[in-house]
């Protein structure tokens, strides 16, 4: 057959095979087309597919228009429990993750010194003679890195590594292990809870920015939209607490900026105000929660006593004090209920951010919200037994022992899988310099280079999520048991090579003879084992004569959940408020300089994880609008002090490092705080995350200091202090702001593509 342009265009990608098609939009949607179409078009149908995203860590449902086995567009699942149909920019980055030109088209192995990017294409059979190999002669000497995971491919991961007497770290530059402790001390399980926000009638936060980038956004945007809606359930009130103006911040009726770590003082002056004037419901047993202290248990934490503390400026609180504003929030807090407090990002990254996040979530006891309709509900256990309902934590001192165990020789083959620890952690961690040792054997499943796979021996490509099997149970869930369901709509293109890390661990074990706690032969396998189950359970919103029309039925959804499968049992509130004021130790800052920095994540880039998508690097912060730059925010009387103008590089410097970012003048930034988004910086990968000029991009990581939280490990990265220094050089700022001149477009080489011309001779 003549290989026309429309058979190549027909051919260029097939749908995936066994995917399933839904329907959710079969009433709602009808394809229409031209009677006459352009000879070039190629003719097909479409089809939408539900699977999962996962290019953040939430895990929206999602479905996915398919054209002749191309990916065209990304958007909601509107049966799916977590994200309703709604989804976040982030999903829309997936399309170009999976047509990037820069993806790795097959396995390649080092040729060379490490770090020096040269590198040999290899079949995958000798990819996987190699692994073989290295992991038998290495056996007992195993590591590896993730990002957090949920679902089979945690347990797939766990289970191979300790098949080698390994063990794997999950790996997040800012993890939540200070977060799910204080949860685990304050409601009794580690399981993160559901916070119904679109039932509450007063939110009051504190450092999480849970309507940009925290934890589970897109299902906070939704429910905060119902939260908004005066039809819903009343219009709600929303009190926002944080050292930087965050979207969080700038969408809150009040906003209260404070000093860094002194978070978890100001959530106990508002307790000492509810019992102090009784404002707590006859239910909530006041001696049971301060074991029979009453009010005395909190007697350091009047609010006369913390005023000057609390860094709260005294022109936001109008012609009141900073002692009656507390006040004001207290009663609000217990008149307007049901009231949900909720803590984290920066509150937590003190030295003392177990202490602000135990006593932030305290709040919810006192004015009896645990449990309830729009308060905070706790989530069940998974309905498979096998698979966690939340992601391991591990540390960034767990992430330091490690490191220490290869540059001992106790670990002497490391596997990262899906992450980019030698970006993502700060520079006096050392894993740089211990995995540049050439007696270290790294592995990476990785689908682009990047600053940790650039020093491997051997790099295996991985599938993007639409071309890949998975599951996944929502973190938080919906108060109820959800199980998300992720399938391959699209073959990779012909040119392109990728295979499932799964896929390639359940084979690797079954072939060396390590399989006893793997076995299946691959993750589409152990996917159908785990709705063989969801059918014998006979319940939840799937359902199926056969076990095949229940798994094709659970493809077509999206997932599996069960509403009435909610959690059950009280909570012990015995001796809380003590235990938390035992806790406070104050927020301890060693260094010297004259601003604290809080950093933030970007709203599209993350923590870096998409900087090499250009579709997130053009994405403008909702907050300051600027794009594809490292900006450091900083009050504008200060800047205008310090000689400081908009656009302007400055030199941040801490004690272990410096970077340059441009200055971005805001009113709103408290005036000893700066702030710096992470995701920038990057040093190796495509050229749309690197190649800038001096000034523009920066990795903030880097300045942080070795600071942790107490008792829990975690990196304490809202406690670094810093100076800055004008270069006195300047770059204009890329942001969608102030007035730009319209002009006619199609005179440059570039436009000349896009311009055509009618038969009358005008230009369009």
């Amino acid at each position: 057959m003549k290989l026309t342009r429309r058979n190549f265009l027909a051919w260029a990608g097939l749908s995936a095979v066994g995917a399933v098609a839904c329907d959710v939009f079969e009433d709602e949607l009808r394809v229409q087309s031209p009677v006459s179409l352009p000879e070039d078009l190629v003719k097909g149908k479409e089809n939408w597919y539900a699977t999962l995203c996962r290019t953040c860590p939430s895990s929206e449902g999602v479905v996915v228009r398919v054209v002749e086995g191309r990916a065209k567009k990304i958007q909601g699942n509107p049966n799916y429990p977590t994200n309703m149909g709604a989804q976040s920019a982030r999903c829309d980055l997936g399309l170009q993750q999976l047509y990037h030109p820069d993806r790795l088209t097959g396995p390649v192995r080092l040729n060379g010194p490490k770090g020096s990017g040269r590198f040999d294409k290899i079949t995958w059979d000798r990819a996987l003679e190699a692994l073989k190999k290295e992991l038998q002669d290495r056996d007992g000497a195993v590591a590896m890195i993730t990002p957090p995971l949920r679902g089979h491919a945690a347990l797939i991961s766990d289970n191979f590594v300790k098949e080698f007497g390994g063990k794997r770290i999950e790996f997040d530059s800012l993890d939540l292990n200070t977060y799910k402790q204080a949860i685990e001390n304050v409601f009794g399980k580690k399981i993160q809870p559901y916070y119904d926000i679109s039932n509450a009638k007063y939110v009051l936060s504190f450092g999480s920015d849970f309507l940009s980038t925290w934890i589970s956004p897109t299902q906070w945007q939704v429910a905060y939209g119902q939260f908004r809606d005066s039809k819903h359930s009343g219009r709600g009130t929303l009190t926002h607490v944080d050292s930087r103006f965050s979207v969080t911040a700038s969408n809150a009726d009040r906003w209260i900026p404070i000093k860094p770590g002194e978070e978890g003082k100001l959530a106990l002056s508002i307790a000492y105000v509810l019992i102090e004037e009784k404002l707590t419901p006859s239910k909530v047993d006041i001696d049971d929660l301060t074991d029979g202290k009453g009010l005395s248990a909190l007697a350091s934490y009047h609010p006369d006593n913390l005023a000057a503390e609390l860094g709260i400026p005294e022109h936001i609180t109008g012609s009141n004090s900073v002692s009656e504003l507390i006040r004001t929030v207290a009663r609000e807090f217990a008149s307007h209920g049901p009231a949900i407090a909720i803590g984290g990002g920066s509150a937590g990254a003190s030295t003392n951010g177990l202490f602000n996040l135990e006593a932030i979530y305290l709040l919810n006891h006192l004015v009896g919200s645990v449990g309830i309709k729009g308060g905070v509900i706790l989530n069940p256990d998974s309905p498979i037994k096998e698979l966690s309902a939340g992601s391991s934590s591990h540390t960034i001192t767990d992430v330091e022992d490690l490191i220490k165990d290869i540059k001992s020789s106790k670990i002497k083959m490391l596997i990262v899988n899906g992450t980019n620890p030698v970006y993502g952690l700060p520079n006096w961690t050392g894993l740089k310099e211990a995995l540049e040792d050439e007696d270290v054997y790294l592995v990476s499943f990785d689908y682009l280079m990047n600053e940790t796979n650039n020093l491997s021996n051997l790099i295996l490509p991985d599938r993007n999520f639409m071309e890949e099997w998975g599951d996944d149970i929502p973190e938080p869930a919906s108060g109820y048991q959800v199980i998300g369901i992720q399938q391959p709509i699209v073959n990779p293109l012909s040119d392109l090579d990728p295979r499932s890390s799964s896929d390639v661990m359940l084979s690797v074990a079954q072939d060396l003879g390590k399989d006893s706690n793997l076995p299946w032969k691959t993750l589409q396998e152990a996917m159908k084992s785990m709705s063989d189950q969801l059918f014998d359970l006979n319940r939840g919103s799937v359902s199926g004569s056969t076990k095949q029309e229940f798994w094709n039925n659970l493809l077509k959804q999206g997932g599996w959940w069960d509403e009435s499968a909610t959690e059950s049992g009280s909570v012990d509130t015995s001796n809380i408020v003590s235990n938390v004021v035992a806790k406070d130790k104050g927020a301890a800052v060693q260094s010297i300089g004259e601003f604290y920095l809080v950093p933030f994540e970007h709203n599209s880039l993350l923590d870096g994880r998409n900087g090499d998508i250009p579709w997130a690097q053009a994405t403008p912060d909702p907050v300051t609008s600027i794009a594809w730059q490292t900006w450091v925010e900083i009050n504008e009387k200060k800047a205008n002090d310090m000689g400081i103008q908009e656009g302007d590089v400055l030199k941040v410097q801490s004690e272990n490092f410096e970077i340059q970012g441009v200055a971005f003048l805001s009113p709103a930034q408290p005036p000893e705080v700066i702030s710096i988004p992470l995701g920038q910086g990057r040093t190796i990968g495509s050229s749309y995350a690197t190649n800038r000029l001096d000034g523009e991009s920066a990795n903030v990581l880097d300045m942080l200091e070795n600071h942790k939280v107490d008792e829990t490990g975690s990196l304490a990265w809202a406690a670094t202090k810093v100076n800055v220094i004008n270069t006195n050089t300047s770059l204009r700022i890329a942001k969608f702001e102030g007035d730009f001149e319209s002009r006619e477009i199609g005179f440059t080489e570039g436009e000349k593509l896009i311009k055509t011309t009618s038969p009358d001779g005008n230009n369009h």
